[in-house]
């Protein structure tokens, strides 16, 4: 009878194991944080290729109080003319970035808060300083053993006057 119960009791803490035991590759945070470095680095270098590189067409932005499904190519045509007319003397975090990996390592995501601060060019010349605060949530999926970047959830902190 003992021996039956212990059976049973292995069999059951058995099928727990794949929800309790992570299955994704070792190194996947580090990953994440490493794209989201590039993606700082594309806005340090005005480079739209770089920071579209991880990005994926089925895509989801979430802002202003409204989602869009913005493919690739819209987001370049929007994001290429913004960073063109940018220099940013800083870019960077103003907090750790916090990151999470799924239990199956398919999912991640990245919390993050940057500063910056630069010049912009307006359409009539004009060379403006810009300054800003955003956070956001990167969201990435692991395809084919790449992490690519899916989505953003963003936002501006508001001006201190």
């Amino acid at each position: 009878m003992n021996r039956n119960l212990a059976a049973a009791l292995a069999l059951v803490f058995l099928s727990c194991a794949p929800y309790t035991v992570r299955l994704g590759d070792e190194g996947d945070e580090e990953q994440l944080l490493a794209l989201h470095e590039e993606g700082l680095q594309a806005h340090r270098a005005s480079d739209i290729d770089l920071l579209l590189k991880a990005e994926e067409d089925d895509y989801v932005v979430s802002s202003a109080g409204g989602v869009s499904h913005p493919d690739k190519d819209d987001r370049r045509q929007f994001l290429g003319p913004y960073l063109e007319s940018t220099r940013f003397s800083v870019y960077r975090d103003q907090i750790p970035p916090i990151v999470k990996v799924s239990r199956d390592g398919s999912l991640g995501w990245v919390v993050v808060q940057i500063e910056a601060r630069g010049d912009q060019t307006q359409p009539d010349g004009n060379v403006e300083t810009l300054e800003f605060v955003s956070s956001w949530i990167e969201l990435y999926e692991k395809r084919n053993g790449r992490w690519v970047r899916i989505g953003n959830v963003s936002n501006f902190k508001p001006p201190t006057n």
